[in-house]
């Protein structure tokens, strides 16, 4: 397999680099601050790179995008989280929302939801985790109940990003099993300002708006609101869950950060500990490591290979691995100088730290580690019961 992008997508990543590097200001950290100005900022950037057509780079042109293909959106998804996520929150729509409703939704649910997501006007959270349930979604105890022509969903949803800003929730709740319909989990696009939905805010390190409790009470939604059928939904999460992934490229924040860590101890490198720098050496080749293995995720999408979610697993266990790696050899090196908030390298610096906090969730978000482990675990087995049989 050739992974090398071509004289094309080099010029699109060169396109993105200069575009970031004129519209996010000196030290921009995302979107997710105490300052409402960074949520705007991303916002506009979002609706000028759908404006040039690079927001939904790969998405048919039918749904509004340019047909392009998915290592160029690789790219995109690369650029734009080495450089903190400029996108905002609309990562989330983009990434897996999108694709999902593409591959699930009706014709109706496809006019809806996927213009305002093209043009960047439309941010969704994700309804999955539960206070009892955490990573294992089908212990999911949200509720919803039929009533006439719709459902009444009632149930509480934690740790949800972003459901203060959003306009949709992506929501998995259990139906009744009944005589016309088979029951189980089942997707609800619900939209954030329906009545009965309160939303709490956890104040966390991660800073405002990425943590949330909502509380879903008596909630309605009609039939054309449910995603993938009645009781589909464990069928619609397998498949978001690999888009969601490796569409968060952290492999690529991880390689700038050990480059500009690099430049910024040039003339002092050779100061460092032998240990350090062999620290620094190992981390690069896990990042690298990684970023491979979600190019063979990738290339198996693309074939439109069924392993594709089994390799999403694997890829995000290395990823989040070599995302905690970096994080603290980042530490280690820089020490306190990563917690000062002034000078001149004061934007530098605090890329470091922030990536240190952010890293410590990276092995629970999307599902913990423990259960992509278990998810290779059980397809390797499978495959090998399989090949004894035969």
């Amino acid at each position: 397999m050739d992974y090398e992008f071509g004289e094309e997508g080099n010029q699109l990543r060169s396109l993105l680099r200069e575009l970031i590097h004129e519209r996010m200001p000196p030290g921009f950290l995302g979107a997710f601050t105490d300052d409402p100005e960074d949520l705007a900022i991303t916002q506009r950037f979002c609706k000028e790179l759908a404006a040039r057509g690079l927001l939904t780079l790969s998405w048919p042109e039918e749904f509004g995008g340019q047909a392009g293909s998915l290592w160029d959106q690789t790219v995109v998804r690369e650029e734009m989280w080495a450089h903190h996520e400029p996108r905002g929150a609309q990562y989330m729509g983009l990434n897996w929302v999108g694709p999902s409703i593409m591959e699930f939704g009706t014709e109706h649910q496809k006019a809806v939801h996927l213009p305002p997501i093209a043009a960047g006007e439309r941010i969704w959270c994700q309804g999955f985790s539960e206070p009892d349930a955490g990573s294992d979604l089908f212990a999911l105890s949200t509720r919803a109940i039929p009533e006439g022509d719709g459902w009444r969903i009632s149930g509480q949803k934690i740790w949800t990003s972003y459901a203060e800003m959003a306009g949709y929730c992506f929501l998995a709740a259990r139906v009744p099993e009944t005589g016309d319909e088979p029951g189980g989990i089942t997707i609800f696009l619900i939209p954030m300002d329906r009545e009965g939905i309160e939303v709490r805010p956890i104040r966390s390190m991660l800073g405002r708006h990425h943590l949330n409790e909502c509380f879903f009470d008596n909630v309605w939604a009609s039939a054309d609101e449910i995603l993938g059928g009645v009781g589909g939904g464990s069928k619609v999460i397998r498949r978001t869950l690999s888009y969601e992934r490796v569409g968060i490229a952290r492999y690529a924040r991880c390689d700038r950060l050990l480059s500009l860590l690099s430049r910024s101890l040039e003339g002092t490198w050779d100061t460092l500990p032998p240990a350090l720098r062999t620290r620094w050496n190992k981390a690069l080749i896990k990042v690298r490591t990684a970023r491979l293995l979600a190019y063979r995720c990738v290339a198996a999408q693309v074939r439109g290979d069924a392993t594709s979610n089994t390799l999403a697993s694997v890829a995000r266990v290395a990823v989040t691995q070599c995302d905690q790696e970096v994080a603290e050899t980042l530490m280690q090196v820089l020490g306190h100088r990563t917690l000062e908030g002034a000078g001149a390298d004061a934007p530098f610096y605090g890329a470091m730290e922030d990536h240190w906090r952010y890293a410590q969730a990276s092995t629970v978000a999307a599902g913990a580690i423990e259960v992509q482990r278990e998810t290779v675990a059980r397809s390797v087995l499978g495959r090998a019961s399989g090949s004894r049989a035969s």
